[in-house]
């Protein structure tokens, strides 16, 4: 990654946005950060300093047990946005599309390209999504859990860009609606035996009994699935508003600091519109709920103007570096901590002494900077070889 400058006056603002996004990276690894070892880092700072600011940053680094939302319910959605985001520029790359032209315009045998390629990716990630899961520790049949955060991703993924492929813009938007208001209706109305209609709860939610009755082998939680069937097509909608955003910068319709002002304003519109459908469809990340997808992705469409502003548009890149290392090997980093490699046992072996010689209160939270500086030094040295797993 080579950076002309580190700022740039207002004056100078321009970006090229035929060429990849570095905020697209950064914002790709500032999300898995959390994953990879941010989140003990936050509690184990709770823990050292008692401080009220760390408390509360410590309980926004868990799931909320069922409705409502906190930074750590944004991640995967995050995750997902920014794939949305990535889909107009990674086909202007390989088509030659301008920031004007629309995939849905490509020719069919162009587009049956796209697809397939698409299609395996989907394979590919779903496979990988079974293997977290433990698919290789040969349970048997019904211990093995399907669904996977992986797995939805490639699978939502897909059906936005299965979309984006064949509609035009008004009529992606058109999708958009209609995906998010029909998740709805199904989830209010449909009954479920023994539980009616409009039960939002883990065991009697619609989302909840399709799992039951469709899903093969081990659900995640045995009566529900957050990553489930039904719960699945409101993600690509989440997807959705990824390419809208992609779509949007990469087409030049404004400056990049107006572009930045639109996306704000969009995003605090989204967060409204999730914060008022939430009386009557409660923000759920489990059932993945369309209020959900409306405010959380205010919260991805604010983040991603911010990187984008700071980054690409104001041009600060150097402070990105480990955001960088992390966000272009994040599928490799992921199935690494998920289980595939045991950076603790690693990080005790070269450190372990170190740590030993310090205060016991500082112990915990040197156990986990040393992991995450394995992580990172692991990362570098396959970002400076181009090592890198692209699905």
């Amino acid at each position: 990654m080579t950076t002309k400058t580190n700022r740039s006056s207002p004056a100078d603002m321009q970006v090229n946005t035929s060429q990849r996004l570095v905020s697209l990276d950064a914002l790709r690894g500032f999300d898995m950060f959390w994953i990879i070892g941010g989140e003990h880092l936050i509690h184990a700072l709770a823990e050292l300093t008692g401080w009220p600011v760390m408390i509360w940053l410590s309980a926004q680094m868990h799931h909320t047990v069922w409705n409502g939302c906190t930074f750590y319910d944004m991640i995967f959605p995050l995750f997902l946005f920014i794939s949305g985001v990535s889909l107009p520029y990674s086909l202007g790359k390989k088509m030659g599309l301008s920031g004007v032209d629309y995939a849905y315009q490509l020719p069919a045998t162009v587009k049956r390209q796209i697809l397939k390629a698409n299609l395996r990716r989907m394979l590919i990630l779903v496979f990988l999504g079974m293997v977290v899961n433990g698919l290789f520790k040969f349970n048997g049949y019904e211990n093995t859990r399907f669904a996977s955060v992986l797995g939805r991703i490639g699978i939502a993924w897909f059906f936005a860009g299965l979309i984006h492929l064949h509609f035009s813009l008004r009529k992606q938007l058109v999708w958009f609606f209609v995906i998010l208001t029909g998740y709805w209706l199904a989830m209010s109305f449909i009954p479920v035996p023994g539980f009616g209609a409009g039960d939002m709860s883990m065991e009697g939610s619609l989302e909840s009994y399709i799992d039951r009755l469709l899903l093969p082998g081990r659900l995640h939680s045995k009566v529900h699935d957050p990553e489930g069937i039904l719960s699945t097509i409101p993600a690509v909608a989440t997807g959705l508003l990824g390419i809208f955003t992609g779509v949007f910068v990469r087409s030049k319709t404004f400056d990049p600091l107006k572009s930045v002002y639109f996306m704000l304003m969009a995003a605090l519109a989204l967060m409204v519109a999730g914060l008022l459908w939430d009386g009557i469809f409660p923000i759920n990340k489990r059932l993945w709920t369309s209020s959900f997808v409306l405010f959380v992705g205010g919260w991805s469409l604010a983040f991603f103007a911010v990187f984008y502003l700071i980054i690409d548009v104001a041009g600060w890149k150097r402070w990105t570096f480990p955001f960088i290392l992390i966000g272009t090997n994040s599928i490799l980093i992921y199935l690494a901590v998920e289980g595939m490699i045991g950076f603790d046992h690693t990080a005790q072996f070269f450190l372990g002494g170190l740590i030993r010689l310090v205060p016991d209160r500082f112990e915990e939270l040197l156990k986990i900077v040393s992991v995450i500086l394995v992580e990172l030094l692991g990362l570098y040295f396959l970002y400076k070889n181009k090592i890198f797993l692209k699905v």
